[in-house]
Formats: structure tokens, C-alpha cells, sequence
């Protein structure tokens, strides 16, 4: 019998193997955030502990810096408290940090491909659930806790126990104006926010190939939201492209020699998986959440579902309390659902190929009176790029300025939030309630569909501006 994907990384990466003990492996690279990490370095202190390699760490701030100025004094007392232990902390134990103004800063989903961090065959861990972003480069990439950070600092390895594996098949061609979002929220429509539980999910079949790198990382970065630990997919031909003259990235002869050892990563043709499912691409249509869960979503093109048709009595009160805090009534067409905030980033959507996608949308177009519009890159390169390549004047034109990097309202767990009672489409990756702000009411979307929903002040599909 073959070997799955994640079972040739995890068993590359085992340092110690012990029946009726958990493994002990290896890890490549470690990624921090000021979030959640404090505790971890307060404790390596207290035990008298260095990190064990500090150059497998890489830390950023993300989640609490401002994004219309990064540089300015900060408003929240907790954020500056944060952010100043983190800055502390890496320069106490030897950790290169990307802080508040630094041009390679960024969320660090978004830093670690674009420096080439991220390399096939890799584990990789963070203190964020969204680390399976990374798996879209072949690399075993999953969150982990604050205790689990201390045990990688003091001597890069975890325990773990081995994961299940799944794989999810994408047959056929993604119909035009169907986006990676619009796919990976299809896929979780129908296995569940529980389906990939207590496994790895791989991508395979012909739509996840003919994937863009950033299409790939969206939808790695949300198979954590269908319950998974992990998500995968094989390198190729495309994610060798990406890396090649990366910073971090082998050149020449040494690059192709690495590209050899990365072709190794792929799941035996007789590998066996504990759950396997199937999907037609060219059933799958743009998408949106009504409730407080991404699996709570329907075509833009349909209506809220109505709970007294749902079998299951635990399904049927979940959608009942949904449509209660998102104010939504059954059978409301979801064209028809106004909106008056627009949120454009994060590390699912937050890439210079969705800041492109937006553009074309606005070009030409103005925003809608009275919606407010964040427009955040996933980092200050990608910032940078969407500048040199002119799109910044293009959302000026809509009436929408250029933010910096952050991860902004997917979380609001800094200065950008929402008030409550606000209804917004947003490219992030949960739309639990408050997750946007206390009360906010957040339906999840493509960039694509996020910025036309801007110009008309409902939820609308970029086809549906062709006569705007």
C-alpha cells in the first residue's frame, strides 16, 4: 500500500516514534504573531530556556496594528501592550521580526510563501488557525496553542499524533466568474463545518490544477473552517514557478536540484484515505454565507433557506438562531440583501491576485453612497506591488483608498471594526457572530462579488454590473 501525501512529510519528520505515545516531530518552520505568544516566551524566561533554533522563526505583527497608519500612536492600550512584548521578546531570544513599519512586514499566511519561507515537504506551525494556508505549497502546515509555541521554542519539535487523511476531488472546469472562494465554500456546503475533522484534507483533480498559487492558498486556508487540521496540496509545476527567485529560494543549479526532491511530495497512486468525496467544478457558482457559520451558504443567485424544511433537529435550530442574529427572513433573495460595509483582505483574500480582481470591478465605477470600504492588503509588499502596478489609482477612482497590511476585520481584534448592526461582504474566512465587531453582521464572499456588492449597496455578482 502507498503513501498519502501528509504521511510522507509526517514520516520524514519523525524524531521519535514510541508505541502508545504520541510522535515526536520535527519542525521546519515556526511563524509567530503578537497574539497569543506572550505567555509562551514568559515562560521560557522563567525556566531559564533559549529558543532552540531561532533561525526557523520568523515573527510579524498582524493582528492588532492599525492599517490606515501603521506608524501612528496606537489607540488600544492592549494592542501597544502586545505589540511591544512581541517586539521585546524576539530581540531578547534572537528572532528576526517584522514590526510596525518594516516594508516586509505582513499577516504571516501571506509573508511566508511570498518570501519563499514556504517550500514543499515542509511542517510548518503558528499560533493561528489559518496556518493550513501553507498547505497549498505541499507543506503539513497546522495552528497550534500557546503551550504547544513554548514546547517549539525550547527545542523544535511537537508531539502529535498522527492525523487522518481525506482527499476531496475536483473534477472538470470551474464555470467563468467561479472563484477558489466560491469553490472552497461549496466544498464546506456540503461536507460540513465537522467534515474534515481530525483530518488532513488534499486537493486533487483537474480544477485544483488549474489553480493560480494564491487561488491554491485560499482554498488551503479555509479547509480549517470544514473542521480539518490541515490542508494540501501537491506541488507542481505552477508552485515551483511561484518560488523560483523567491529571497529564500535556491537559484540555479541548487533551485533545480530542489525542485527533484519537491517533485517527491504526492500521494502514492494506491495510497489509501479514510474519507474521500467528489465534486463536479462546473456545478459550483459564486457564493455566500447567510448565517454565522461558512457552511451556512447558497448561490448568489438563490434564496435564504427556509429551517422548518431542514430534517435535522440540531440543523434546524442552528439556521433558526442564524437568520435571527443576521436579521434575515427565509426565502429573502440574497441579491436582495443590502449592505453598507465592505471588507476586501485577510489571509484568505488578502493577495495582489484578488487586489487585480477588484480593480476590474471598480474600474470605471464609483462606490455606492454611504457603504464603507476596507480595502487591506495581505502585506506591505503586496501593497507596494498593487501601487507600481497603478491599481491604487483605479480604487482612489472608486472612492477607496489603499490601506496597509493587517489582518484588519477578519478578526477586529485592532482598531478596525465594524458598528453593531452593520451588514458587510467580506473576503475573510468566518462570519461567526461578532466576529467583526460586536453585533456586526458579515457575509462571506469572493473579491469579486465583495467589490460589486460596493458599487450597487446589495450582495451582487460582478455580471450583474454590466450595464453600471
Amino acid at each position: 500500500m502507498g503513501y498519502t501525501l501528509a504521511d510522507k512529510i509526517w514520516n520524514s519528520h519523525i524524531v521519535r516514534a514510541n508505541e502508545g505515545e504520541p510522535d515526536l516531530i520535527y519542525i521546519d518552520l515556526h511563524l509567530l504573531h503578537e497574539v497569543n505568544t506572550p505567555v509562551a516566551f514568559a515562560n521560557l524566561r522563567s525556566a531559564g530556556r533559549p529558543v532552540r533554533r531561532p533561525e526557523l522563526t520568523l515573527g510579524t505583527v498582524d493582528h492588532q496594528n492599525p492599517t490606515d497608519d501603521v506608524l501612528r500612536e496606537l489607540t488600544d492600550p492592549a494592542a501597544a501592550l502586545q505589540i511591544g512584548h512581541m517586539e521585546r521578546n524576539c530581540r531578547d531570544f534572537g528572532i528576526e521580526l517584522y514590526t510596525l513599519g518594516d516594508a516586509a512586514r505582513g499577516i504571516a499566511h501571506v509573508i511566508g510563501p511570498e518570501l519563499g519561507l514556504t517550500q514543499p515537504g515542509m511542517t510548518l506551525v503558528c499560533c493561528d488557525s489559518h496556518t493550513s494556508t501553507h498547505g497549498a505549497f505541499g507543506v503539513l502546515a497546522f495552528g497550534i496553542g500557546t503551550s504547544q509555541v513554548e514546547h517549539v521554542l525550547a527545542t523544535q519539535t511537537l508531539p502529535m499524533n498522527p492525523m487522518k487523511n481525506m482527499r476531496v476531488v475536483v473534477d472538470g472546469t470551474l464555470p467563468d466568474g467561479v472563484t477558489p472562494k466560491d469553490l472552497i465554500l461549496e466544498i464546506i456546503a456540503q461536507i460540513g463545518t465537522a467534515g474534515g475533522q481530525g483530518h488532513v484534507i488534499e486537493y486533487q483533480g483537474e480544477a485544483i490544477r488549474a489553480l493560480s498559487m494564491e487561488g491554491r492558498m485560499t482554498v488551503c486556508n479555509m479547509s480549517i473552517e470544514a473542521g480539518a487540521r490541515a490542508g494540501l496540496i501537491a506541488p507542481d509545476e505552477v508552485t515551483f514557478e511561484y518560488l523560483r527567485g523567491r529571497p529564500h529560494v535556491p537559484s540555479g543549479d541548487e533551485f533545480d536540484a530542489e525542485v527533484e526532491y519537491w517533485r517527491t511530495f504526492y500521494s502514492d497512486d494506491d495510497a489509501v484515505f479514510d474519507k474521500e468525496i467528489h465534486i463536479d467544478a462546473a456545478t459550483v457558482a459564486p457564493r455566500v454565507s447567510w448565517g454565522t457559520t461558512p457552511a451556512q451558504t447558497v448561490r448568489l443567485d438563490d434564496h435564504v433557506p427556509d429551517p422548518a424544511s431542514m430534517l435535522d433537529p440540531h440543523e434546524r435550530a442552528a439556521a433558526e438562531r442564524a437568520l435571527a442574529y443576521m436579521d434575515l427572513a427565509p426565502g429573502t433573495a440574497m441579491c436582495d440583501i443590502e449592505i453598507d460595509a465592505v471588507f476586501i483582505g485577510s489571509c484568505t483574500n488578502g493577495r495582489i491576485e484578488d487586489l487585480r480582481e477588484v480593480a476590474e470591478v471598480w474600474r470605471g465605477r464609483r462606490i455606492a453612497p454611504g457603504v464603507e470600504v476596507f480595502l487591506v492588503p495581505g502585506s506591505e509588499a503586496v501593497r507596494t506591488q498593487a501601487i507600481a502596478e497603478g491599481l491604487d489609482e483605479i480604487f482612489a477612482d472608486a472612492g477607496v483608498s489603499l490601506r496597509y497590511s493587517g489582518c484588519s476585520l477578519c478578526v477586529a481584534l485592532n482598531e478596525d471594526r465594524l458598528r453593531p448592526g452593520q451588514r458587510a461582504a467580506s473576503t475573510n474566512n468566518r462570519n461567526f457572530e461578532g466576529r467583526q465587531g460586536r453585533g456586526t453582521r458579515t457575509h462571506l464572499t469572493s473579491p469579486a462579488v465583495a467589490a460589486a456588492s460596493a458599487v450597487t449597496g446589495r450582495l451582487t455578482a460582478p455580471v450583474d454590473l454590466e450595464d453600471r
